[in-house]
């Protein structure tokens, strides 16, 4: 009997049925063949010792997130383990610290090796036989070899790729004293021009409201309270602010006063790296904090007193209109994902690290960092943000020859530097903690007022005033 020929449509119908096995698995193997390798996420540096506790940092140098949610973090030890929290994404190119110290210690024999979170799975390793001198460092970032290195921890490694020569000041050689002898004492700190008011943080948990003295400098305000600075407190009314920065936003004064503190000087062993906000208004007594951003957990671990040292405040338009990047997206810096916030981003930075960081703090409490900036200096003593010239100062006291360095965003979205400028040649290698710029209005004859603030008090004078050219 001759064949009967299969219709068509029963011919597609078994092509379709034999093929649905392969195709459903296709399908459902997708997701997992676009997703990020692990491989992409890297070891990049390790440090085990000195001003900052034992920390192991991660780079992703891939082109896209990965989700490291669970993944562990050991020593030479299988006991030994470090869990990597829930919800922790590294985007493409991004650079995470951890502290270990609470888990286990890194010694000068030891290794750093990185799991899946079924902690069995290796990703990366790296071993040494002596402690880090400062840091074991990957160069270049996620690919290289490791070797000793400046600590960069949150950011690229130095690499040794050179830097820029400090050039000579851009303003006046003279410096002057800007306050009356014998006025405040050791320890002032940050500084913030608004207008005819200056304000300065002390590290003993005090705020300045200084005014116009007559003759270019400045003296503590007789009004309200302030003859003698006012105490802050934290939340609560509690504690010591280790005051050492200050800035406002484009609310000004009336919007609070922000003070970024290293520590709680009633606790002065331990960590504290927050930045507070503080209603002025009101007269007399003690100021409470309105509200804290503890940073501490976000941050690398560093000795009590080498923590947050200044802050500045940089607007959002100021940051969008130069294709700022956020970190913590690898997007453009888009400031309505946030929510409710101060309309910017504060910026601050480490003394022990030289590192500049910059974080979106909503009025929620939570925060998000959006950057991780390597000063390429020893110390960050101050910032200090200059609308006029859309700039950021970063400034170092007599640990770095009183340099200044200038930052602007980049073609690649993120802050480097456009310049580094050695100290006045009229001011000698004082302990310069506080920067501040005048504004615009006060340029004259192509220069405008620069102040800064003597922690040390040398020859009982606190506040310098010098010029920098408009």
């Amino acid at each position: 009997m001759p064949d009967t020929p299969t219709p068509r449509w029963r011919r597609r119908l078994a092509l379709f049925c034999a093929a649905a096995p392969v195709l459903a698995a296709a399908v459902l193997a997708a997701p997992a063949a676009q997703a990020a390798p692990a491989s992409d996420i890297r070891i990049n540096e390790v440090v085990t010792t000195g001003d900052v506790d034992d920390s192991i940092e991660l780079y992703n140098k891939g082109t896209a997130a990965v989700d490291v949610s669970g993944w562990v973090l050991k020593d030479d030890d299988d006991s030994s383990k470090y869990k990597i929290a829930s919800g922790t994404t590294l985007a493409a190119g991004a650079f995470r610290a951890f502290d270990v110290h609470k888990a286990f210690g890194l010694g000068s024999s030891d290794k750093a090796r990185l799991y899946l979170p079924d902690g069995t799975t290796a990703v990366d390793s790296f071993g040494w036989s002596s402690h880090s001198a400062p840091s074991w460092s990957r160069c270049p970032d996620g690919t290289g070899a490791f070797g000793a290195a400046r600590v960069t921890l949150g950011a690229a490694n130095d690499c040794g790729g050179g830097g820029t020569s400090p050039a000579a000041w851009p303003g006046g050689a003279s410096v002057t004293t800007a306050d009356a002898s014998g006025v405040f004492g050791e320890d002032l700190s940050g500084l913030y021009q608004e207008g005819g008011v200056l304000w300065g943080a002390q590290n003993s948990g005090r705020l300045w409201r200084l005014v116009r003295d007559g003759s270019g400098g400045w003296r503590p305000d007789t009004a309200g309270g302030w003859t003698s600075g006012r105490t802050l407190r934290f939340p609560g009314g509690s504690g010591s602010p280790d005051s050492e920065g200050v800035t406002l936003t484009g609310a000004g004064s009336p919007g609070g006063v922000f003070v970024a503190s290293e520590r709680d000087g009633s606790a002065s062993g331990t960590s504290r790296l927050s930045v507070l906000r503080y209603d002025v208004g009101g007269t007399g007594g003690p100021l409470t904090a309105t509200k804290e951003w503890n940073l501490t957990s976000d941050l690398p671990s560093v000795g009590a007193n080498l923590g947050l040292e200044g802050i500045t405040w940089v607007p959002d338009a100021a940051l969008t209109g130069a294709g700022f990047k956020d970190a913590s997206t690898g997007a453009a810096y888009d400031p309505g994902r946030y929510g409710a916030h101060t309309g910017g981003v504060f910026f601050v930075g480490v003394e022990g690290t030289g590192m500049v960081y910059g974080y979106v703090l909503g009025e929620s409490g939570a925060y998000t960092r959006v950057a991780s900036v390597d000063s390429g200096m020893d110390g960050v003593m101050e910032l200090q943000w200059e609308p006029q010239a859309s700039r950021l100062w970063v400034v170092c006291d007599d640990t770095c020859d009183g340099r200044h360095t200038t930052m602007k965003v980049d073609a690649s979205g993120a802050f480097s530097a456009t310049a580094v400028y050695q100290r006045p040649s009229g001011m000698p290698n004082i302990n310069n903690e506080g920067f501040s710029v005048a504004g615009a209005d006060e340029c004259v004859g192509g220069a405008k007022p620069v102040y800064w603030a003597d922690d040390s008090d040398d020859g009982g004078h606190a506040l310098r005033r010098g010029t920098l050219s408009c």
